[in-house]
């Protein structure tokens, strides 16, 4: 389970099997890229015949996150088995592990990232006296809000409405089911007027899945991506804003079945 080592102040969790931090044998005493924005891509265009320029969009990099200065203690000549662990679980690789850090008695938060640097100075008899500084990792969050450890869920049935609270600064994705019977399954955000909405027949067996980060919608397995109506927001763009939503199942006339639910799951996000 993500972050179920972290416990104290100053421990920092990759995966499930490295921890960093207090009582482990990796100390760390600089971290950067965690409590600082992250970059921005400008969506502002400058005006071509007056000042000034064309308000736009400003959407987030992903996050670089650098933990420096780590030292690296172990028993005499002990010091190869706590490297080799270390190069183990940050190996490179193609998919993102859960990144949690603790850094006070506040609750931690949680990335998906993977580590795209490690660094171990060698120095002549470190390796023998068990101790190993200046060492660093860097990770890269392709996602650069950070999350609450707990998912949160929430159900309604057809007809009804759900309240889902995003205690976060930054828009959460949810992840998104409906079973049926019903068609023409509907999804609307009552503060934000966005909607999800799909052409689609939902039998009692069926279930349609929209993945709201991945921006993919599919029933039973298969994508119905080409289904959405006219009415119907991008998935990407589907999100929780920070505080209170309600979010109203519908259906089209006629196919009200009490069997049919809505079921969503989010984590509150932060920038």
């Amino acid at each position: 389970m993500a972050g179920s080592r972290v416990v104290a102040p100053g421990h920092v969790q990759f995966g499930d099997d490295l921890l960093l931090g207090p009582h482990t044998a990796y100390g760390w005493r600089t971290l950067t890229g965690w409590e600082d924005s992250p970059g921005l891509d400008s969506g502002t265009v400058a005006r071509s015949g007056a000042h000034g320029a064309y308000l736009g969009r400003l959407l987030a990099q992903p996050r670089t996150i650098t933990l420096d200065n780590i030292v690296i203690r172990t028993e005499p000549r002990r010091m190869g088995a706590a490297v080799r662990a270390l190069r183990a679980a940050t190996a490179l690789r193609d998919d993102e592990e859960a990144l949690v850090m603790q850094l006070d008695d506040e609750p931690p938060l949680l990335a998906f990232a993977r580590c795209i640097r490690r660094s171990i100075p060698v120095t002549a008899g470190g390796y023998a006296l068990g101790i190993v500084t200046g060492a660093a990792l860097q990770f890269e969050a392709s996602d650069p809000r950070r999350y609450s450890l707990i998912e949160q869920q929430a159900t309604t049935v057809i007809g009804g409405s759900l309240r889902a609270v995003n205690d976060g600064d930054a828009p959460a994705h949810p992840v998104i089911t409906i079973r049926g019977p019903l068609s023409l399954p509907s999804l609307t955000d009552t503060l934000t007027k966005q909607v999800l909405e799909y052409d689609v027949d939902l039998g009692p067996a069926d279930t349609l899945l929209i993945d709201t980060a991945a921006s993919t919608a599919t029933v039973n397995g298969e994508s119905c991506l080409g289904t959405a109506t006219a009415r119907s927001t991008l998935e990407e763009l589907y999100a929780l804003p920070p505080g209170a939503s309600t979010l109203s199942l519908r259906a089209a006339p006629g196919s009200v079945d009490p069997r049919a639910q809505l079921a969503i799951r989010w984590r509150s996000a932060y920038w």
